[in-house]
């Protein structure tokens, strides 16, 4: 069964449109920071709704969160973008639409909250919501992971019935969806920009590593 990572919608769609090239994760308690690595290499992306934070979005981004109500399937039509930004967010439909795919190209770990802002232009958020996650964990580093996004050639409806729990933010679906897709960035685009980012960013090692 394909596996999948659940990210809030606002997200996903951003990964999907190439407006963000990187999620953030937390060292997980006890964790040695060299020993990170996402459970999955290759993933589905699912659009999630239940949101416990609002107005994280940068001003510039927020056409992003009318855009992220198409990830649903609303049986009463979409339901206001304001709604997506208040707390906790909108219930999650029973129905979501997965249209895109990504793969870990390389993971980084961040200190400063200087390089947070440094790699603003990777990411949707604003960098106050960024730099507070650096520090959910004090003096433990904020891992980064750079992510290439395929869009598949049409967008698929999920039943949440038929997504599975694997623990944290992974699912597995009970359908056959394969690997298929075009890149959001194009080779050269993605390579100048993952180089850019390595330039923003000490401790960066390869993926695969």
């Amino acid at each position: 069964m394909p596996v999948a990572m659940q990210e809030w919608a606002v997200t996903v769609r951003a990964l999907s449109e190439g407006e963000q090239l990187v999620v953030f994760r937390p060292p997980r308690a006890g964790e040695d920071p060299e020993d990170f690595s996402l459970e999955h290499d290759r993933f589905f992306l699912f659009p999630a709704f239940e949101y416990r934070r609002n107005d994280v979005v940068r001003e510039a981004h927020v056409p992003e969160l009318r855009r992220a109500l198409e990830e649903g399937v609303w049986p009463d039509g979409d339901p206001p973008v304001r709604a997506l930004t208040q707390p906790g967010g909108i219930p999650q439909p029973e129905r979501v639409r997965v249209r895109a795919w990504a793969e870990v190209v390389a993971r980084y770990t961040v200190t400063e909250p200087r390089a947070i802002n440094e790699l603003s232009p990777f990411y949707v958020w604003t960098t106050d919501y960024a730099q507070k996650r650096l520090g959910w964990r004090p003096r433990q580093p904020l891992h980064v992971v750079l992510l290439r996004t395929y869009r598949i050639p049409r967008p698929v409806t999920i039943r949440m019935r038929g997504a599975t729990s694997l623990g944290g933010p992974w699912l597995e679906i009970a359908r056959e969806l394969p690997f298929e897709g075009t890149p959001v960035l194009s080779d050269e685009e993605f390579g100048f920009v993952q180089e850019e980012i390595e330039s923003k960013i000490a401790g960066g090692v390869p993926a695969m590593a």
